[in-house]
């Protein structure tokens, strides 16, 4: 084949001694606009898992590039005047022109053709592309091949909030990668500093806009700029200067990161390699990983596959997928940096928790791989925080006070609709579904929604607090949980409202019953969809009734025992037809702004706060977005809602999301609704619980460790497993939880089992 590399970068030379490693025919020549030892980075950051990908691929280039490294295990936070280091995160670093020079050379010695000093013009790359067989465009960020062609690639390149500046230094930050955090008088800046040679270390500056411009930083000369930040950051630079490699960039250097991603990656006999592609933010330090790692990929494939377009189809679809997971990390490492000022009030020790695990690819038991005498003294602090001074244990297994209540740990049943109820009585079906999930070592076991009256209930088959049958039930649940359990109970109460008279959970969610409906109310006469009734708005009259209603099933739920109590204010139901704009257009103080669509929620919040026992605590589950962008409630209003539930002597927030409209476009992930609980908890400093596909212990560890909730809260997991807990404890090699002593023996065997790293078969 005859290939032209556009791009003189890592990945244009490596595809290049790539592909003459499978067949030194090919005929090949990389196109590089700038010098041979041009650059505008400083170093790379490679895990050992990419050098020994290239060390399979091109062992001399691999071993030169080894020669070169930086080796470092450490990971250095300096915050609050504080210096945490922890251990084992094995990363190298090489400097980026140091890189290229070796590639250049390997390529030189396989017979590549380079051409330095010669630019493309847009309007010449189509006719390289009739000249050669393949063009590969790895020509950057800002990639002249992607704008040529940009109707067949599709790219969607969004601009990331935070400024930067891309620095060196000769105080070479050689015992370990370092984050450094200063708070100044405009705000919050922060470097991202690690050694890649000798005597040569980068130095990334970062900050908010609001803090960039506060300094001037815009109207700055590049000198000008680095004299500030080596002002802000004097106490680590030990006398070194600051140094930019970018004289060619007019103004400060400052940039944005822009996020990129094409729809496709090929043209007829064009493709997109590195930046070009896809960008992952420098944070991660995997923008030369997935360079690199493609190259060797598509060269692959070009020599296996029956021809060009089945190669490029399959690297696009095999790398994508690669690609996809790195961004996910990158985008959730970016929006840590871009929120950071929300986390610099945590304590050092959960400061540095969180920054190692805001990619979510680092997890709580992969640092204890990492580090597990840090990850120890991290979980002293956490347990001591607690008020369970000496233990290590796990964050989960910490207790939490929540005014007069005690939870033995932070493990919570999520409310799960079981729909077996007989004219809103739970029967013997919800008595052993509890109970069950109470004896499996969860902290707090919540009941599904229990309506505040028959019209308030989703389904026939929903539970009450409305008849004196339904407290005689649910008394005879708590008085065997706190007889047999250490767990606690919650009582979730509320009013279907728009979405009452619908059928069972497993026949058609949502759906109207086939007859028998009852008449529904919401906030206005907006239907839940066309299919379903439309809603008769409520009037004054009904406000105060159902608010009693509220009330009275407040004060039920009291006397039959429960420890807790929380109002549904979510997913639709009555209170969320209030909140959410998308269901509520009333025209009277009770619609329009976000203050005037929580007013009759907050009437009732207050009224069943004043009504529950002061030394029991409240919870109100709220949907913090809508999922429809901002015609619906926004995360912005999430935190307005919880600082007034706060107000309202509210003592945690059970923060979900969506719901509330078939509208919603719900983005899924693992955690995918943990960030709004993480963002609450750290803007209004109120208690959270974190829910949505969490059902590993790791993950119940880190959103605590964290201090992204107080609580997590698992639904499918307990319904497949209601020990969850207990199997989880044996799993991390906890033997501390309460079992019932019938079980005993089943526990001693399991946690026999788990220590050969066995399980149940």
């Amino acid at each position: 084949m005859r290939i032209a590399c556009l791009g003189g970068g890592p990945a244009g030379l490596y595809f290049a001694i790539s592909m003459k490693r499978h067949d030194p025919a090919h005929e090949i020549v990389v196109i590089e606009r700038n010098r041979p030892d041009d650059t505008f980075g400083w170093g790379v950051v490679l895990s050992d898992e990419t050098l020994d990908n290239l060390t399979r691929n091109d062992a001399p280039s691999a071993e030169r590039i080894r020669e070169h490294f930086a080796y470092w295990d450490d990971i250095a936070v300096i915050h609050q005047g504080v210096r945490t280091v922890s251990t084992g995160h094995g990363f190298c670093g090489i400097g980026r022109r140091q890189l290229l020079i070796l590639l250049q050379q390997r390529a030189r010695e396989l017979g590549v053709e380079l051409r330095f000093e010669t630019d493309m013009p847009a309007e010449a790359i189509d006719d390289l592309r009739h000249e050669f067989d393949l063009v590969l465009a790895a020509d950057g960020l800002n990639s002249r091949t992607r704008q040529a062609y940009a109707q067949h690639f599709e790219p969607d390149i969004e601009v990331r909030a935070c400024k930067f500046v891309w620095l060196g230094t000769h105080q070479t930050f050689n015992d370990a990668f370092t984050f450094i955090f200063e708070k100044t008088e405009h705000g919050w800046v922060w470097a991202h500093a690690y050694q890649f040679d000798a005597d040569t270390a980068t130095f990334i500056v970062e900050c908010s806009e609001p803090t960039w411009r506060a300094f001037g930083f815009d109207a700055m000369s590049q000198q000008a700029s680095i004299a500030v930040c080596e002002r802000i950051f004097a106490d680590h630079l030990d006398g070194h200067a600051l140094m930019s490699n970018a004289r060619h960039i007019r103004g400060s250097a400052w940039i944005n990161f822009p996020r990129v991603l094409c729809a496709r990656w090929s043209h007829e006999n064009v493709v997109l390699m590195g930046d070009a592609a896809a960008t992952a933010h420098f944070s991660i330090g995997s923008g030369t990983k997935l360079a690199l790692e493609s190259a060797i990929a598509l060269a692959d494939y070009l020599h296996s596959e029956p021809d060009m377009a089945a190669a490029f189809a399959r690297y696009e679809e095999e790398r994508r997928l690669e690609v996809l997971r790195l961004q996910s990390a990158a985008r959730n490492s970016t929006e840590w940096f871009e929120q950071v000022e929300r986390y610099l009030a945590l304590d050092p020790v959960q400061f540095n928790y969180s920054l190692l695990t805001r990619s979510q690819r680092i997890s709580h038991e992969n640092l204890r791989l990492r580090d597990p005498q840090w990850l120890e003294s991290a979980e002293r602090w956490f347990q001591a925080r607690a008020g369970n001074e000496g233990s290590c244990r796990a964050p989960m297994f910490a207790p939490l006070q929540l005014r007069g209540l005690t939870l033995a740990n932070r493990v919570v049943v999520s409310p799960m609709a079981q729909y077996k109820a007989v004219d809103g009585c739970p029967t013997d079906w919800h008595f052993v579904h509890y109970a069950e999930r109470a004896k499996g070592g969860a902290g707090l076991v919540y009941t599904e929604m229990t309506c505040v009256s028959p019209e308030g209930r989703i389904t026939p088959g929903c539970t009450g607090f409305y008849a004196p049958p339904h407290e005689a039930a649910w008394q005879r649940l708590c008085d065997f949980v706190h007889a047999e359990t250490p767990a606690k109970l919650c009582a979730q109460i509320g009013h279907s409202g728009p979405k009452g008279s619908t059928q069972l959970g497993w026949q058609e969610m949502d759906a109207p019953l086939a007859d028998g409906n009852w008449p529904v109310m919401a906030a206005s006469a907006v239907p839940w969809s066309p299919r379903n009734q439309v809603p008769r708005a409520m009037d004054r009259a009904d406000m105060d009734r159902v608010r009693d209603e509220f009330v009275a099933a407040a004060r039920m739920a009291d006397r039959a025992g429960f420890d807790m109590l929380e109002v549904h204010a979510a997913h639709g139901y009555l209170l969320s037809s209030f909140i959410t704009p998308l269901t509520n257009r009333r025209d009277d103080e009770y619609g329009g702004t976000l203050d005037n669509r929580l007013r009759y929620p907050l009437e009732v919040i207050r009224a069943v706060r004043e009504a529950w026992p002061a030394e029991k605590p409240l919870s109100v589950r709220i949907s913090a977005t809508d999922w429809v962008g901002d015609e619906g409630v926004i995360p912005d209003e999430a935190v307005a809602i919880a600082r007034l539930l706060k107000g309202a002597d509210v003592d945690i927030v059970d923060v979900s999301a969506g719901q509330t409209s078939t509208r919603a476009e719900p983005v899924y992930g693992r955690m995918f609704q943990t960030p709004f609980s993480d963002r609450i908890r750290n803007e209004t400093g109120m208690a959270t619980m974190a829910v949505g596909n969490i059902y590993q212990a790791d993950h119940v560890n880190s959103i605590l460790m964290a201090g992204r909730a107080d609580l997590v809260c698992l639904a499918r997991p307990h319904l497949a497993d209601p020990y969850w807990t207990l199997h989880a404890a044996a799993g991390i090699g906890d033997d501390q939880c309460h079992w019932p002593a019938p079980y005993r023996a089943g526990r001693d065997q399991l946690q026999r089992l788990a220590e050969r790293g066995e399980g149940w078969t």
